[in-house]
């Protein structure tokens, strides 16, 4: 049953007359910046019809998607959870810090231009310090090397250019690109943002983009789906992001690996487009492939409002295409009631950390955690839309009203230009700040540690709130005392207000200035603005028209901040021999451990600079220490990446050992790269995070698993470790480990892997690039 069809679609007469517009099958554009590429949904609805009836049974939402896209959707073989499917997606999204490694890798692989309409979004190095425009002035000038070389491979490689302060990706992807039917493929975690607008949009690591640029298919093991049903319907206090909150303390940070998050049912219909969106946007920290909702009336809204009336009338056309088969079966089902659901706050240090707010006082006080909030921060890529904007500025009024103002500080984030120049023209921001608030650039900033905080210092605990994704330790400000804690921007506005987190807007009173008691109504505020969008100043460069054949993209040999790459070696042949455990890690390990962002993200673009990060944040299993390991060559102690780098100029390869769910976070591919640079051969763990393990693979390293998680405890910290029976490196068929004991004995044990036929050359060539280049 799909309730919101009539209400896509309109009703009698309205619906003939569209039925009639499209018999004559106009032509629509993908985006209004590439006009003579169009939306497809005859070739998707016709691979989804061989699909459906070679597989004879109804078809999620995000089945038809993924399989409408298949390279062949006649031979393809399709198992869920199981067989790696060749996809053709329709475009590429490339943030600034990752699109440097993605174009130099484009750039090696000696292909002429883009094969597919790609886009660069220049928004992660610029650091939040005094406030938007002078942030933003101050970060041109500190990257212009990079900002340069993103533009003139932009223009060379037929790749639009969003410059810096246009906004977040994900932000403007939702506002020009994404549409219901789409499949995209980003090189940021948080690509999923777009499943708010019924499309299918998967975080990758740089050299995934380089194959779907690269006009190669692209290969994703066939997601598992997991329904979430929504009932009742959103109200008072309670928010889209409450929704993520919840299954993010229901399904954990894996809970979600390896499958598709798909939301249905009459709940949905109460929750606006950019709402969806966030929901998305933050089921990447389940762990899942990416999450998606069905097209219904406040998808088409939003098109419109967005001037994209003409995708939201053919997708009305196509709207049983965009929703699940009647009858269709999920992998497993979580059910939540909107009408029960009530505000959540998580944290700290993990985002499936879910409290009520009810509880979070009770809570923060049993663990010491400190009740000060010291900063509270809205915005980002997951909750800066008009609709967040307003509510938060609801509350705010209410606090000004009753002359008050925010007892933390307290920060705005827009998530683009467009919205920057529309909350500003419709008084929101006026509001926000009086209240004591600093609007900061149209950026990540703070969320992804680009931030220079001043009012703590570092080891000084303290509790911040934000209306984020991520909060593992030292994300926001570098500092591992930092409790942060998750919430939607109006209960962030509310407590930064309070200055306490165990305020509950629900049931607690504030002391107005005269000193009358009063609580906070539940924020209202409209879901797009009355008036158009106000797009701001324009940012966007447009490729050449006549080409790029003749400009020179220029990478200094001296430079700091970029580097050409060099191929990685192919494998020897043989069976890898006495690898040197460098490092045996504790414990939870993000792709923040592995590769810090923060004051690093400046050499993204200079792997061997960039590579003095590895791993500096992982626990030690021998100390308990943090980037302090015994190198076995001399005995001394020293930090990981100098240790790899003697081990290296000493010709011995070595392994990294880990605990569950490694890699978890970031799509950063230089958490893959870094290690094969550095000399590592493989990585052994109780089990990846997906989009790590992918780009392991891509650059020629060996992820593998144990098969009995038990046996990561026999492994000590100066073992060699053999890995063996590569001469006949298959599909599902484990390799074996001989473990030697500095004592003499040994233990040998059986590794699991996951590579496919195409992936084990990738290994053979010594990465996916040099076998793209065997191929050629």
């Amino acid at each position: 049953s799909v309730p919101h069809r009539g209400l896509a679609l309109g009703q009698g007469v309205r619906r003939l007359h569209v039925s009639a517009a499209f018999n004559a099958k106009a032509k629509v554009s993908m985006s209004r910046f590439e006009p003579s590429n169009y939306v497809s949904y005859e070739k998707l609805n016709e691979n989804v019809n061989i699909v459906r009836k070679r597989l004879n049974r109804p078809l999620t939402l995000s089945e038809k998607i993924v399989y409408g896209h298949l390279d062949d959707p006649v031979g393809q073989d399709i198992a869920r959870g199981h067989t790696y499917l060749r996809l053709r997606p329709d475009r590429v999204a490339m943030q600034d810090a990752t699109a440097q490694m993605a174009m130099l890798q484009f750039i090696s692989s000696g292909l002429p231009c883009v094969a597919v309409p790609s886009t660069i979004h220049c928004d992660h190095l610029i650091e939040a310090q005094i406030g938007g425009a002078k942030d933003l002035a101050r970060a041109k000038d500190i990257n212009a090397e990079v900002y340069n070389f993103l533009a003139s491979a932009g223009a060379k490689y037929g790749v639009g250019f969003w410059k810096p302060g246009s906004g977040i990706i994900h932000q403007i992807i939702l506002e020009n690109y994404a549409y219901p039917g789409v499949l995209l493929i980003g090189t940021d975690s948080h690509t999923p943002n777009g499943g708010g607008l019924g499309s299918i949009c998967i975080g990758v690591g740089g050299a995934d983009a380089v194959d779907v640029m690269a006009g190669i298919p692209w290969e994703l093991k066939c997601p598992k789906v997991i329904g979430v049903k929504l009932t009742g319907k959103l109200s008072g206090w309670t928010s889209p992001k409450d929704v993520i909150l919840k299954v993010a303390g229901i399904l954990t940070v894996k809970g979600g690996t390896g499958a598709i998050v798909e939301y249905h049912g009459p709940g949905v219909d109460s929750i606006s487009c950019t709402g969806m969106a966030t929901i998305c946007n933050m089921g990447a920290e389940i762990g899942a492939t990416t999450s998606v909702f069905p097209y219904n009336h406040r998808m088409k809204t939003y098109l419109e409002k967005t001037g994209r009336g003409d995708i939201a009338s053919l997708a009305d056309h196509y709207a049983d295409l965009l929703v699940p088969d009647p009858g269709c079966e999920y992998d497993s089902i979580v059910e939540i009631n909107l009408d029960e659901l009530k505000p959540h706050i998580n944290g700290p240090f993990t985002p499936d950390l879910a409290h009520p707010m009810a509880d979070i006082g009770a809570t923060a006080a049993k663990n010491g955690w400190p009740l000060e909030v010291k900063v509270g921060l809205i915005g980002s890529c997951t909750n800066s839309s008009y609709e967040d904007m307003g509510r938060s500025a609801s509350v705010a009024k209410q606090a000004l009203d009753k002359g008050l103002k925010c007892k933390a500080a307290f920060t705005i984030t827009p998530g683009s230009e467009q919205i920057r120049a529309t909350i500003e023209r419709d008084g929101y921001s006026k509001i926000l700040g009086d209240v004591g608030g600093m609007v900061l650039a149209n950026a990540c900033g703070p969320c992804i540690g680009q931030w220079d905080r001043r009012d703590v210092k570092k080891g000084e605990k303290n509790t911040i709130v934000t209306s984020y994704n991520r909060n593992f330790t030292a994300r926001n400000d570098a500092n591992p005392a930092t409790h942060a804690f998750v919430a939607s921007p109006e209960i962030v506005t509310a407590l930064a207000i309070a200055g306490t987190l165990d305020f509950n807007p629900e049931v607690d009173y504030l002391t107005a200035a005269n000193g009358e008691k009063f609580k906070l109504e539940p924020p209202s505020a409209d879901e797009l603005p009355k008036l158009d969008f106000d797009p701001g100043q324009d940012t966007y460069q447009h490729p050449p028209a006549e080409g790029g054949s003749k400009l020179r993209v220029d990478v200094s040999p001296t430079s700091t901040r970029l580097q050409l790459l060099e191929p990685f070696d192919k494998w020897a042949g043989g069976d890898l021999e006495d690898l040197q455990v460098l490092i045996k890690v504790k414990g939870k390990c993000t792709t923040d451990h592995i590769s810090a962002a923060g004051p690093w993200l400046k050499f993204r673009g200079h792997l061997d600079n960039i590579s003095n990060n590895m791993l500096i944040g992982a626990v030690n299993i021998e100390n308990d220490g943090i980037n302090k390991i015994k190198n076995q060559l001399t005995g001394e102690y020293g930090g990981v990446p100098d240790v790899a780098r003697h081990y290296k100029a000493n010709g011995l390869s070595w392994v990294v050992v880990g605990d569950d769910n490694y890699g978890e976070g970031s799509s950063r591919e230089h958490a893959a790269l870094e290690p094969r640079h550095l000399g590592g051969r493989c990585i052994i763990v109780k089990s990846f995070a997906r989009i790590h393990e992918t780009n392991l693979k891509k650059q020629g390293m060996l992820p593998l698993t144990f098969q009995i998680p038990a046996d990561y405890d026999k492994i000590r910290p100066d073992d060699k470790i053999s890995i063996k029976g590569l001469a006949n490196f298959t599909p599902g068929k484990p390799l074996s480990a001989v473990v030697k004991h500095s004592d003499g004995s040994k233990d040998d044990f059986q590794l699991n892997h996951t590579f496919n036929e195409t992936q084990i050359e990738w290994f053979q060539a010594g990465s996916a690039l040099n076998r793209m280049k065997e191929l050629q």
